[in-house]
């Protein structure tokens, strides 16, 4: 079963920040790429660093331990080292709070 949960405002992500929280017992970063936010598992493919650590550039969520870099809607590697994708969860926007899907 699903459930969406609620687990930031809008206002707690402006857009180019990366924001930490918890999705169930799973640590998810929220990405606000020019106003949409995705949310992917914060936790980087390569070393296993949490990625809310890092900083957005562009579509592109960069950790700052190893320089690697996801696509933050889809979770895919896009830059060494990392080459595993990130899980992403499904986000919705309601009155201006945010919800993460668990899965």
């Amino acid at each position: 079963m699903t459930d969406w949960i609620k687990v930031a405002t809008l206002e707690d992500c402006p857009p180019g920040s990366l924001r930490s929280v918890m999705v169930g017992d799973e640590p998810v970063v929220l990405a606000n790429v020019e106003g949409t936010i995705h949310a992917l598992l914060d936790r980087c493919s390569h070393e296993d660093f949490p990625l809310s650590d890092g900083e957005m550039e562009g579509k592109l969520v960069v950790c700052q331990y190893h320089g690697a870099r996801f696509d933050a809607a889809s979770g895919a590697a896009r830059g060494l080292p990392a080459v595993k994708p990130v899980k992403t969860f499904p986000v919705e926007v309601r009155d201006g709070q945010v919800y993460v899907q668990t899965n």
